[in-house]
């Protein structure tokens, strides 16, 4: 008998080898840690240093624009940066640019560029692979596949010289695609282990935070995912879940991020910071690729796979590879067909491309801002990266509170950090009238003006990250959740893909990245209508009403219904099935 089974009830089990014991504390807490091991990278890497990593390996191979002869290392360095100005406009402000592969581009948009090929190898990433996590053990084997390979490409980074800068950009894109596709396998678990909870198996033995969920009698799976009373308590426990295990990813990053800032101190107090300025950064990285590495250990040990259905194997003499390949290319295809049918899906998957286009490019933006416009030191980044991830951290735990003390839905939620999101884009854009600018403090003009913004942006997304999931998971059909994920991470991933591409090019042409705040306002706004419009209840019963149809359409195959008695069905049930299996 395994640790958190005993007489704990099971739900109906739908094929063989299913999974349906109550999900325990240890198995939650094997969900938690690797929150915990990989928003390290998400944030101090990512998030924090490998823009500055990048930029600053690009800037030792760069030169100035108007003196190609002249290197950029000479009058611009890791504490003080040369400010963006592409074109020279006597002479005041030079920009810092770089041969990459044919081109010369600045050394900013080469961060940026890098970021946009990496969210865009993620996309590909998941649409060829996603499709077996839902099938056996494949769940968790590539959750752990994709995590040690993230951590040994983050460790990797001590190798990496300016002389080699050109393998940066490779890294980064291995990084960022396992960290996407191991937070979406992760997400796949979070419907799972709410469908399975049940009123014998406690989220925490002591947190007064996990007493506050509500018990679910272990009901039939239909049962729990048609009633409206079960929705509700569902999307409660989901969204606490999903902001505990955010809140807890954030003081992880916290704690890595200060011993980052320590490091920082050490070098700065030797000569190595002066003659290899990225080498501090280039350690910092290795360390979270060790924390990382460690801490999905208890992951590895506690969360329990939770196998889906038998994978199809090919009957025909075709490659094993070839097979595959297009079983998981079909098989995406048919969630893709599956989450159109699905209105409500469609439109939360259409807002969310828009939200995280807006939520990456504006992240990226400012790090870089902060780096170049106003000349702020690595250190200096690095604390602003603390800012916003404490208050990411009283967000994941505030918004849960607010929601319940304000009686708002988590709908509501997303559409209030929509709104409170809008206000760093305009706050940048202050700075072009002419009073606050003649003032010189206003719209981020002083590198203290930035913090604020910092602490704003991280409360936000301390509230998105929590409730977004946590909204889709209703709309998933039951069965699909790591397939559904997928495509909400290619939505989110593939989506961040367009926003820094943006922003470089407007860089390349405008010479400052302040024009790009304009944008960034506009794309803040799209999504906020689409979330308006989204009905989360009907939602889950149009995905429960699937999920029947196609039940009920295997079942009359296997019982050896033919074509005749299908030709009794009416018209509404024939409409259904078509719906269901995701026909044309």
């Amino acid at each position: 008998m395994s640790f958190d089974e005993g007489v704990r009830p099971r739900l109906p089990v739908r094929y063989q080898g299913e999974d349906t014991s109550a999900t325990a504390p240890r198995e939650l807490n094997g969900w938690y840690s690797y929150a915990i091991a990989a928003e390290v990278f998400a944030v101090v890497g990512v998030g924090s240093f490998l823009p500055v990593t990048l930029e600053q390996l690009a800037r030792e191979r760069g030169v100035f624009f108007s003196d190609r002869a002249r290197p950029c290392t000479e009058s611009g360095s890791a504490g003080d940066p040369a400010k963006f100005r592409i074109r020279d406009d006597g002479g005041q402000d030079d920009q810092c640019i770089v041969h990459f592969l044919g081109s010369d581009i600045t050394t900013a948009s080469f961060a940026m560029y890098t970021f946009s090929a990496a969210v865009l190898a993620q996309a590909i990433t998941l649409v060829c692979f996603s499709s077996f996590a839902d099938h056996g053990p494949y769940r968790k084997k590539m959750l752990m596949t994709f995590a040690y390979l993230g951590s040994l490409v983050s460790a990797l980074f001590i190798f990496i010289s300016p002389t080699v800068y050109w393998i940066a950009p490779i890294l980064v894109i291995i990084g960022v695609t396992c960290l996407g596709c191991s937070f979406t396998l992760l997400n796949a678990f979070l419907p799972v282990l709410v469908t399975n909870y049940s009123d014998t198996s406690k989220l925490s033995d002591s947190s007064s935070f996990d007493h506050e969920l509500e018990a679910l009698n272990p009901e039939s799976t239909s049962t729990r995912r048609s009633s409206p009373e079960k929705l509700a308590s569902d999307l409660e426990r989901s969204a606490k879940i999903s902001s505990k295990g955010v809140g807890l990813g954030y003081i992880a990053a916290v704690i890595v991020q200060c011993i980052s800032i320590l490091i920082l101190f050490l070098f700065s107090k030797t000569p190595l910071s002066h003659t290899n300025p990225t080498l501090p950064m280039r350690v910092i990285l290795l360390v979270v690729g060790l924390w990382w590495f460690i801490f999905t250990l208890p992951t590895l040990l506690w969360l329990r796979p939770r196998p889906g259905p038998p994978l199809p194997t090919s009957t025909r003499s075709t490659s094993s590879f070839l097979y595959y390949l297009k079983f998981s290319l079909s098989s995406f295809w048919t969630t893709l067909k599956r989450a159109i049918r699905l209105r409500q899906t469609l439109i939360f998957l259409v807002s969310w491309f828009l939200l995280s286009d807006a939520i990456a490019t504006i992240s990226g933006t400012a790090v870089l801002f902060a780096r170049t416009e106003l000349s702020m030191s690595t250190i200096a980044i690095a604390l602003l990266s603390i800012t916003s991830i404490s208050f990411g951290i009283i967000g994941a735990f505030a918004w849960p509170r607010l929601a319940a003390r304000f009686a708002l839905t988590p709908k509501s939620v997303l559409l209030a950090c929509i709104v409170l999101m809008e206000i760093i884009p305009i706050y940048g854009l202050l700075g072009y009238i002419p009073i606050i600018k003649n003032a010189g403090v206003g719209g981020l003009q002083r590198p203290w003006e930035i913090y604020p913004l910092g602490a704003l942006h991280g409360f936000i997304m301390g509230g998105i990250s929590s409730y977004a999931r946590a909204v889709y998971a209703p709309l998933i059909p039951q069965g699909s959740e790591a397939a559904f994920f997928a495509l909400y991470a290619v939505t989110d991933k593939g989506s961040s893909a367009v926003g820094p591409a943006l922003v470089g090019w407007i860089v390349d042409r405008a010479g400052t990245i302040r024009p790009a705040f304009a944008f960034l306002a506009v794309l803040c706004l799209l999504p906020g209508p689409l979330v308006w419009w989204l009905d989360v209840e009907r939602g889950r019963a149009d995905a429960e009403a699937m999920v029947g149809v196609k039940a009920r359409a295997h079942q009359r195959v296997d019982s050896g219904v033919v074509d005749g008695e299908l030709q009794e069905m009416t018209e509404r049930e024939r409409e259904r099935e078509r719906f269901a299996v995701g026909e044309d």
